[in-house]
């Protein structure tokens, strides 16, 4: 039997090769994983047109089936190599790796005419292993820390824009009525946030001289409300400290700063 040293060191390895890019051997399990998430995102893609599911329905399955069973074991390593399974479990990528094995398997248990269309939204769900992505962007844990800091200056911003939406869709119930298509004052807010975000429906527009003067000082407006939150953001994501990709073996945490010897969370030697 393997001792107890000999088995904490195979499960550092495994560690090292799955949470870590640091190495040789960790580089290759993410390009490898790396093109299989991008091979099943694009049999998805090309599962959905009806002549290439026709000719090829097989085809697709099967490698739809032997990509989840690859995902599966993925999944099952990361568990293992981690001391706080729990941790990982529950953490956001560790849902994002458990819900991209996941749909193939439901689909067995989802049968029958009615559920044709639950199907589909399943299969829909597998496209979301791109999230997986997120851990090979080195700059994706600064961003999403620049989000958070950013929170509360991006909810003061869309609610200075709703309420700029709300006067500017009342102004415009007011001046155009209902011959012009604004038949109330949520609809005329409806027509100020397709405007102002620049989407552009066309589907009501204003008719008379002030209005269309009034539309037109919304679509500059438009223009500018679009750069705030980039720039937002951009300012707090420059604040961001560069990390490394070493995740703890004991915690799992992550975000470790280049050169950290022991992890930040729990002082386990990284």
């Amino acid at each position: 039997m393997k001792s107890d040293s000999e088995h904490h060191s195979w499960k550092e390895k495994l560690h090292e090769v799955i949470y870590e890019a640091d190495t040789k051997a960790g580089k290759f399990f993410d390009v490898v994983l790396l093109w299989l998430i991008i091979i099943s995102i694009a049999l998805v893609m090309l599962e959905s047109v009806r002549d290439y599911d026709q000719k090829y329905h097989s085809f697709f399955n099967i490698s739809e089936w032997i990509i989840t069973i690859l995902f599966t074991i993925e999944y099952i390593l990361r568990i293992i190599s981690v001391k706080n399974p729990k941790k990982y479990i529950f953490s956001f990528y560790g849902i994002i790796d458990l819900l991209s094995t996941a749909p193939k398997y439901l689909s067995l248990i989802v049968g029958g005419g009615h559920y044709l269309a639950a199907i589909r939204a399943l299969r829909l769900l597998r496209v979301f292993r791109i999230l997986k992505l997120a851990r090979y962007v080195g700059a994706t844990n600064n961003l999403s820390k620049a989000l958070i800091a950013s929170r509360y200056r991006i909810l003061v911003f869309i609610s200075a824009v709703l309420v700029i939406c709300i006067i500017i869709g009342t102004l415009m119930y007011l001046i155009e009525g209902d011959q012009s298509g604004f038949t109330s004052i949520p609809r005329g807010v409806y027509w100020a946030i397709v405007t102002l975000t620049t989407v552009g429906y066309g589907d009501i527009a204003p008719q008379s001289a002030s209005g269309q003067f009034l539309a037109s000082l919304v679509m500059i407006l438009g223009y500018g409300i679009i750069a705030i939150p980039t720039g937002i953001v951009t300012a707090e994501f420059t604040k961001q400290v560069h990390l490394n990709t070493s995740s703890c073996p004991h915690c799992s945490a992550e975000n470790h700063k280049d050169g950290a010897e022991f992890c930040y969370k729990c002082g386990y030697k990284l």
